[in-house]
């Protein structure tokens, strides 16, 4: 019998997939402090990880681990230098994820586009019409978004952008123009240059040493005045302090953000004050669907795993 770990709750209908098997056997782990764990991961022969952090200081401590099973696709709290020089498998709930998020990025780009929570403040307070002709408001049709990245999200992102009749135009180094192509969009090789002619950008892409502060202040003074930036990636691919500048001093319209460098964000942050700045907690996985996808195919990741038929695609290459 296989020991498991769910490491911070997970939806019902995940974990009923383990009680229905009895080759498994399986706790909830709920404090995620790191003497915990130390303490009671060494016990399992796989985890599922939400948030909590795992480094190589836990890891060094769980010689039964075989795997852990991402309830998610980014996988930055875990230490997978450590996973690949000790032949753990890390894998990610690959397919449960993309309709929720790539419908959040519309949210926040018509929301902002369309300044609705300026307008709705407007009603509410009173203020029905006085002020309406003083707020900037564009159209999404025939505009141009700049999709960097183009994984599971941006093909599913693609298509909601078509819908709007915008034109698309795609960064992404490891996928060809073809592919791209069938999509409806059109493959661009100068980040830089698109930078320039986008009218909005939203970005899917993992935070590296190449992505760290990709969108810094340089950047921003290139893009259009209307620029709108949505994140729902990673915090720290964009600067913070300098997209708060930029926006201030109108060097772009205004930005979403899902995703924060530092989580949960600071209170003095100066974005929170930001009204050209729509935020949300690092939620646009949060609809009842995809809760529901992913808690149930974390665990059949698991499942998967130890009866040998694990799915490539959801496992991380760390090549």
């Amino acid at each position: 019998m296989y020991k498991i770990g769910i490491v911070e709750k997970i939806h019902e209908k995940g974990i009923d997939l383990l009680k229905n098997n009895k080759n498994f056997d399986f706790e909830i782990i709920e404090d995620v402090s790191e003497i915990n764990l130390i303490k009671q991961l060494p016990k399992f022969d796989g985890i599922t990880l939400r948030v909590a952090k795992i480094g190589s200081n836990i890891l060094s401590h769980c010689n039964n681990l075989k795997v852990i099973s991402r309830h998610g696709v980014g996988y930055d709290n875990v230490d997978v230098n450590y996973l690949k020089k000790n032949n753990i498998k890390l894998l990610i709930t690959a397919t449960a994820n993309a309709v929720s998020v790539a419908e959040h990025v519309m949210y926040m780009l018509l929301s902002l586009s369309k300044g609705i929570t300026n307008y709705d403040s407007m009603v509410r307070s009173g203020n029905f019409r006085n002020d309406v002709k003083k707020l900037l408001t564009y159209e999404i049709f025939n505009k141009e978004i700049l999709i960097m990245g183009f994984g599971r999200i941006g093909k599913i992102l693609i298509k909601r952008c078509l819908g709007f009749d915008m034109n698309v135009n795609v960064y992404d180094p490891f996928v060809d123009k073809q592919t791209i192509e069938s999509f409806g969009g059109k493959k661009v090789e100068d980040l830089n240059l698109a930078f320039k002619t986008a009218d909005f950008l939203s970005i899917h892409m993992p935070l590296n040493d190449k992505t760290k502060n990709l969108i810094n202040l340089d950047k921003l003074k290139s893009m259009k005045k209307n620029m709108i930036i949505i994140n729902t990636a990673r915090g720290g691919i964009i600067n913070e302090k300098d997209l708060n500048q930029a926006i201030n001093m109108n060097i772009i319209f205004g930005a979403g953000l899902d995703v924060f460098e530092k989580e949960p964000i600071d209170l003095n942050n100066p974005l929170i004050k930001n009204k050209r700045v729509l935020l949300s907690p690092h939620s646009a996985t949060f609809t009842q669907e995809c809760t529901i996808r992913m808690g149930i195919q974390t665990v059949q990741n698991l499942i998967d795993f130890f009866e040998n038929k694990v799915q490539k695609k959801m496992i991380v290459n760390y090549d």
